[in-house]
């Protein structure tokens, strides 16, 4: 029974002197550690000289995704390019050849890639020079919603 009064009392001391708010100095309300007070912060006075537009936030540009492979042009015998816009990408010849068919009908003049992954690419430009690819990359990208995923491939 003195056992269990004992550790009833040490357990009471123990909580009393954990208590922040039992602590010396520790219940003063001007605290800064207070969470009760409340700082406030100086007026500040705005003179408002002109009406601005308000500016549209743009959004910003994705990365374009870059990639070196060896391809081997398919059913195309123009010159070579160093870059090449990839606007789709298949496993089966097939599909690259019906989703071609489909971009030939928006207007763009599309060429088929193998790459050396085995990869049938869909281009739908390509370049000697990376800015000009990189600038009409964007282009397409702004023109074409649906084609905002289209990216770089660098021909090794």
């Amino acid at each position: 029974m003195k056992l269990k009064i004992l550790l009833v009392a040490g357990a009471a001391v123990l909580m009393l002197s954990a208590c922040a708010s039992m602590r010396k100095g520790s219940s003063r309300f001007d605290s800064s550690e207070s969470i009760y007070v409340k700082e406030s912060s100086p007026k500040v006075e705005v003179k408002e000289t002109a009406k601005a537009e308000p500016v549209a936030d743009p959004k910003p540009e994705p990365a374009i995704v870059v990639r070196e492979e060896k391809v081997t042009p398919i059913e195309h015998s123009g010159p070579a390019s160093k870059y090449y816009i990839i606007i789709g990408s298949f496993q089966v010849l097939d599909n690259a050849r019906r989703f071609r068919g489909d971009l030939v009908n928006e207007g763009f003049s599309p060429i088929l890639l193998e790459s050396e992954h085995g990869f049938f690419r869909v281009s739908v430009d390509s370049f000697n020079d990376e800015l000009a690819a990189r600038s009409r990359l964007a282009q397409i990208r702004n023109q074409y919603e649906k084609y905002s995923d289209v990216w770089l491939l660098i021909s090794m």
